[in-house]
């Protein structure tokens, strides 16, 4: 039996530097695939998919909402050609009962331990319309090595540098921030796998930069420093979503390979100013995360923002505009105030006005989202800021003895101008 396994391509983030890291989603699914099934992969962000490649099954990962649309394309193509599809992912379970005017079945949940259930009914010509595991958690010692061997490695380079491998140590989250759909996807319950299994894959990962997908490594202070002590001896470099603002965890951080960390910046304050600080004073450089668009914020309340940020020194900025995804608490409360003013999910990018925010008009929120990152981004292109963080993590390397070499190309990167579009 072979399963076509496909990643569907999506409309990248305006004014962003475009890059691919190997995708999560769809390994870790096809870890859960029963031995003897043949997997053929395709990333679409990266390749061109061959609709005449044939197989018994098409899977679909969709992890966006913004890639839902041309994932719901893929699947009416493969249908109408008499192949049955699948699907699953998060994308998928946000988007369900759409999608399964598109699907033969829709898998909703995480896949360990599940999916020979799956495997056995479409061999026997009984597969179901909806798997729903989605509030069924799988005992987390299921949870074994993504299945990197799917991926074509030289796809995930840029401009010579090889990117980030992407891992996880835990699923869950205890927290309920406005505008993530985790609690719904995942629970509230923060679920650590086993770290000695954690780290015996990450010990079989060749890249040495990596990248913790966890929503929050933040949520279990013990579990956190057993963590990085246990990494402290793989002399990897990664990157994580915010860790906990806690000497001893930072020290141990910064210890066990910390590269830079993606954090949410939301205010001027001087608690994030503080947190920017303790971060970079160790040698950890800091992504701010910046939603825009908020019911606080009018048009020179982002101005004084993007100044702050400028100001901290910040290493490099995300900006997004405030979107009210499904299964959202921000999406729940712009419903019921009837702010919502489209569900084209094709514009659910984080780069378009959807909604009718509060103390800005539509088009000046649009408008302050060019500005932000074109302010930002005025003096050191994203391009150079981005070349910045990759030779402190040479640094890091060589210092260790762990560095493999790189085509960085420093003098194009460096010549490259501040205004760079995706297209």
């Amino acid at each position: 039996m072979k399963i076509k396994l496909i990643y569907p391509k999506w409309p990248k983030l305006n004014r962003q530097t475009e890059f691919h890291l190997p995708p999560h989603g769809p390994i870790c699914f096809a870890a859960a695939v029963p031995d003897g099934v043949e997997i053929s992969f395709c990333d679409e962000n990266v390749q061109e998919l061959d609709f005449s490649e044939k197989a018994d099954l098409v899977a679909i990962s969709a992890m966006l909402t913004c890639q839902i649309p041309r994932a719901w394309e893929i699947a009416d193509k493969y249908r109408a050609g008499g192949i049955p599809v699948i699907f699953g992912g998060i994308g998928t379970m946000l988007h369900y009962e759409e999608t399964l005017k598109h699907a033969d079945s829709v898998f909703l949940g995480e896949a360990e331990g599940r999916f020979k259930e799956v495997i056995d009914d479409f061999s026997n010509n009984k597969l179901k319309k909806v798997y729903d595991y989605l509030r069924d958690f799988p005992d987390m010692r299921l949870i074994g090595p993504a299945r990197r061997s799917i991926l074509k490695r030289e796809l995930y380079n840029y401009r010579g540098v090889q990117m980030v491998d992407l891992v996880h140590a835990s699923r869950g989250c205890r927290f309920n921030c406005f505008p993530c759909c985790t609690p719904f996807l995942g629970g509230r319950k923060f679920r650590p796998r086993d770290i000695d299994t954690v780290i015996n894959e990450l010990e079989a990962i060749e890249n040495n930069r990596l990248f913790f997908v966890d929503n929050s490594m933040a949520q279990d202070d013990q579990w956190e420093k057993d963590l990085f002590r246990a990494l402290i001896p793989l002399k990897k470099k990664w990157v994580c979503h915010p860790i906990k603002d806690d000497d001893e965890i930072l020290d141990l951080a910064a210890e066990a390979g910390c590269w830079y960390v993606y954090q949410a910046i939301l205010d001027t304050s001087d608690h994030i100013r503080k947190r920017v600080k303790r971060l970079q004073e160790r040698g950890i450089g800091v992504e701010g995360t910046i939603i825009l668009g908020t019911d606080e914020q009018d048009e020179d309340y982002i101005k004084r923002l993007v100044d702050f940020l400028l100001e901290i020194k910040l290493d490099l900025a995300e900006f997004t505009i405030l979107t009210p995804f499904p299964h959202t608490p921000i999406r729940q409360t712009l419903e019921k105030e009837g702010r919502i003013l489209t569900n084209d999910w094709n514009r659910y990018t984080g780069g378009q006005v959807v909604y009718k925010p509060a103390k800005i008009s539509p088009d000046k929120l649009q408008e302050m989202f060019y500005y932000a990152w074109d302010t930002f981004y005025k003096e050191s292109s994203q391009n150079l800021k981005m070349a910045k963080l990759f030779l402190k993590v040479i640094e890091k390397e060589k210092a260790d003895g762990t560095y493999r070499g790189a085509n960085l190309r420093r003098r194009k990167w460096q010549k490259e101008k501040p205004a760079e579009k995706v297209r």
